[in-house]
Order: structure tokens, then sequence, then C-alpha cells
């Protein structure tokens, strides 16, 4: 199975995750051209080979009208309540990648307009980007905005980022996202993250580290502090990897292939500033867990016993299905089974409890092999239709979406076996 590992010893910011990653692909210079051919306003991305701790790698950088803006003029929007005077005095302990030798405490010569969550989002969607990359993309800045919303106690749709710090941070997240989306691995796998500790000046005043917006969106994530004093994990960095990471732990057994590293610019006593990415194929084990909820049913109707199934796919459970069996004394029954993901194990039994006329249940989690899923469309002489994907361990499977060929029969007055004949032959 190709594995993506990401060491984050040193945290994660936008750009540094990008370099990393840009060291992995196969074509470079297609990648530059890509995103430098974005159209975003002064928008241009150039790469620095540099070296951090002994350790060589790539700095990308991300300049706007020329001029490279440090993380935190970007990373922390801030709620509409709070005043639009950003302090250009900010500490710059707290930063590692985006410091520069530059004096931050000037005032900009340009004006400091803001971006809503919503402009993010067209800015986003006119990009010439895959429509897996946008999605990916709008996701990472809706799971920002909701962070920030929280940190600061304002609804979402007053959260406002800095115009022009908002543009590179767009670079760095489809950065991220459209590299992702050409190496595609089958999984992708963190370890935990090194968020630094102290305090940062910001905006708003001295905050703990991390920010209390990353802290938002690492929850449930493993994350350790250290002596490292500054803020080593960006919201951006943050909301990046929980977004994409299918686990988060050390380096599954593999023979990685190749090995990118993303370096900062900041210089920290006897510590390499960078983060890594390994890629490579892992052992072949299973990727992934399920519980598996069992128990025998003799006294409940049919009709019951399918609306218990139907409620309990409701409540989230990934299938639920029944097999007639004969039970105790010979009574005709039901074996009910229901999957679920591991962190919804305890809801869901309580739920079989609840709506079957069971006592009790029998739970295992099992090893899951299991494909990535995805979308596309195909051409037919009806319209486009959507199709489904699935891929891993060197396996792709493609199958038509029966909704969309069931939308293209009715309009057309077709069969839907000649609809699903087409879209079979064009896959």
């Amino acid at each position: 199975m190709k594995t993506l590992y990401l060491e984050c010893h040193m945290g994660a910011a936008g750009d540094m995750l990008m370099a990393a990653l840009y060291e992995l692909l196969e074509d470079k210079e297609g990648f530059l051209r890509t995103m430098n051919g974005l159209g975003l306003p002064g928008v241009r991305l150039e790469v620095e080979r540099g070296a951090s701790g002994g350790i060589a790698g790539t700095h990308m950088k991300v300049t706007v009208h020329g001029r490279e803006e440090l993380e935190h003029d970007h990373e922390h929007p801030h709620g509409h309540e709070h005043s639009h005077d950003h302090e250009h005095t900010h500490e710059h302990e707290h930063t590692h990648d985006h410091e520069h030798t530059h004096d931050h405490e000037h005032s900009h010569e340009h004006h400091h307009h803001h971006a809503t969550p919503g402009h993010i989002a067209g800015i986003i969607d006119s990009l010439a980007l895959p429509e897996e990359v946008k999605a990916n993309a709008r996701a990472v800045y809706d799971a920002i905005a909701q962070a920030e919303a929280r940190a600061h106690g304002c609804p979402v749709g007053e959260v406002h980022y800095h115009e022009v710090g908002a543009l590179d941070a767009v670079a760095d997240v489809t950065g991220v996202c459209y590299a992702l989306h050409l190496l595609k691995p089958d999984r992708l796998v963190v370890s935990p993250i090194h968020v630094g500790c102290g305090t940062v000046r910001c905006a708003h005043g001295v905050m703990p580290v991390p920010a209390p917006a990353t802290a938002n969106l690492l929850t449930g994530v493993p994350v350790y502090g250290g002596e490292v004093m500054g803020e080593l994990c960006t919201p951006t960095g943050a909301a990046l990897l929980t977004h994409f990471a299918q686990s988060f732990g050390p380096m599954p057994p593999m023979a990685a292939a190749g090995v990118g590293c993303g370096v900062g610019t900041k210089v920290f006593a006897g510590r390499a500033n960078c983060l890594r990415a390994f890629l490579g194929e892992d052992a072949g084990g299973a990727n992934g867990t399920i519980c598996e909820l069992v128990c025998n049913i003799d006294d409940m109707t049919p009709e019951a016993l399918a609306f218990a199934a139907r409620r309990l796919l409701e409540l989230g459970a990934l299938d639920v299905y029944t097999i007639p069996g004969t039970m105790k004394k010979g009574r005709p029954g039901h074996l009910l089974t229901v999957l679920c993901e591991a962190e919804k194990e305890g809801e869901l039994a309580r739920a079989v409890l609840a709506q079957t006329t069971t006592n009790g249940l029998r739970v295992r989690r099992c090893a899951k092999y299991f494909l990535t899923p995805g979308s596309g469309r195909v051409d037919t002489p009806w319209g486009p239709a959507a199709v489904k994907t699935a891929e891993g361990f060197g396996i792709r499977h493609v199958t038509a979406e029966y909704e969309s060929a069931a939308e293209l029969a009715r309009a057309n007055g077709l069969p839907i076996q000649t609809v699903l004949a087409e879209i079979s032959r064009r896959l």
C-alpha cells in the first residue's frame, strides 16, 4: 500500500508541508507552472534550497507582490468585533518558517482590506484546479474558520483574514492539496505533533501556545510541548494535517521510496527546523480498524427490526444487516450485525439495546482492508454521469453512481440498463 508518513517533530506550517511534498513529486516543474498560473493576484511560488541543523531541504517561498508575508500575519484570522489595527510588532519567536531577516515593525504600504470565509471560498472556486483539490481546500478553510470563531466567541461569518496574507495562505493550502492529489497516497499517517510552548504576541495580545484556534483544530490529536519556546504548529498546518491524516502515531513499517524535507528559516539551537515526508510501500497489512456489534433476536416483528436497522444507520452505523437463523428452542430469528467506527462503538451499542429487544450484544474489533473512496465523471451521449472510484493496494474500482444514471434515464426516456451499459463502456 502506498503510504505517506509526515514527521512533525518541529510542528507544521503550510509552506513547510508544501515544500516537503514538492520534493516527492515526479514533475516538480509542472507543479510550479500550475501553481504560478492560477491567477492569484501578485502571488508567486519560488523554490529555494536550504538547510537546517545540517539537514538539506527545500524552502517554498510564497510571495505576494514580491514580499514574503510572516506566518502570523495571515494564519490568525480574527472575529469582526476585534480591533482591525494589526500589530506589526509581533514577537518573532513563535514562527519558524515565515520569519525572515526583514524587520516587520514597519507599516505596510498596502491597505488592510479583509476577506471573509465566503470570499476565500470564492477565490478557491475560481482556480483552475481539479474539483477534488478545490473541495479539500475549501474544507481546510472551513475548519480554520470554525476553529477561529470558537476561539474568539464570534460567528463563523465574522471571521476575517488579512487580504494579502490570505492570498499567501490560499497558495499554501491549495499547494498542499494539489501536491497530495498528484502523489495519491493510499494512506496518510502523521506523527504526534510538536506544538512548542510559551506564549505568542499577535493582534489580540499575548496568547498561550498552542494558539486557541490551533488547539481547537488539534482536539483529539496526539500533541506535545517541550523546551522549544514559540509556536511550532500554525492553524493552517493543523487544519491541513487533521483534514488529510487517516491516523496519528509512529512511522509504520514501510520501505520508503522517497523522502521530502521542507525547511524553515528560523534557527533553533541544536535542532533541525524541518518537516519530513516519507513516501513508500508499507508491509501490506490492514489499513484500518472497524467495530462489529452482533446480537441474536427472535422476538421482533420484521417491521420493527427493519425500523431499528434504519435508525442505526441514521445514528452513524457504516452498515447494518440481518441473517436469518435458528435460535434456542428451535425458534426462527435473526443475527443482527452493526458495523461502525471505533469511536462510535459505545453510542451504537446503547442504540442497539434501545432500538431492539436484545438484552446484550457482542463487540469485536477487527482489522479492516479497504480501498480509498473517490468520485469522478464520464461523458455520455445524454450528458455527464457521476461515477464512484475506490483505490488502494494497486487496485482500482470504478462503478456508475446509480442516482446519476437514473436521472439521465428519466430525463431521456431510456431504460436504466441502457445508461448503465454506456457508462460502463466508457470507464
